[in-house]
């Protein structure tokens, strides 16, 4: 920490990337660092980056280029206002910030997604948690059937947007892991989508960005 602070010491008036996540959306906008003072750094931020910084507790900072060391860093909040775009960071830490390895942009669903997940001569059924093009989070009530590395077949009824109506999309998959030792369990699987398939699924997730990135927008705090 003591390293951190005597960099960003050096660092006052300097812009660094903050990274945050809300429903797996991730926020990041530029920080100027303005002043460090009992090792605390405050930042004037994008008000979105408050926001979640505020739901957080937390914020993650990509290395930045005039830094000595290459690590990224997290720190945490001591203070945080979305009205005036500041906040207060303290305890520094170094953090390695993977989601740049992510393939695509994964989101949360506040409501449940149905899916039936179809092995030789059974289905099982289990609700989505988050999606992604490249595969999803499924919670299931029994893990019986789920092995890893297994191909299944899986149907997703994804809601239309008059809300009234679900498109159901069918493709195949395969299981990666099944995590929980009790029920609830959570089954994450990679799709291997087809183009029509493909388009259906990011339409649907382009949707609950939207939806997410407004919520994001309204919440007052």
């Amino acid at each position: 920490m003591l390293v951190i602070l005597q960099f960003l010491q050096e660092m006052i008036g300097k812009t660094f990337s903050f990274l945050n996540y809300y429903k797996e959306i991730p926020v990041s906008y530029d920080a100027t660092l303005l002043s460090i003072e009992n090792e605390m750094a405050e930042f004037a931020v994008h008000e979105y980056q408050a926001k979640v910084i505020n739901m957080e507790k937390k914020t993650l900072i990509h290395a930045h280029a005039l830094s000595s060391f290459p690590e990224d860093m997290i720190a945490e909040a001591f203070y945080v206002s979305s009205a005036k775009k500041r906040v207060i960071l303290c305890n520094f830490g170094y953090a390695n910030i993977r989601s740049d390895m992510r393939r695509f942009v994964r989101v949360l669903l506040d409501n449940p997604v149905e899916a039936e997940l179809v092995f030789e001569g059974d289905i099982l059924t289990g609700n989505v948690k988050d999606i992604s093009l490249g595969g999803a989070a499924i919670s299931t009530m029994s893990a019986d059937l789920l092995v890893a590395g297994l191909d299944i077949n899986i149907f997703l009824k994804l809601p239309e947007l008059d809300g009234n109506s679900k498109l159901e999309v069918g493709l195949s998959a395969t299981i990666i892991k099944v995590i929980g030792m009790n029920a609830p369990f959570t089954c994450i699987i990679e799709f291997h989508a087809e183009k029509h398939s493909q388009q259906q699924i990011s339409y649907y997730i382009n949707q609950r960005q939207v939806e997410i990135i407004k919520e994001l927008k309204d919440i007052n705090i």
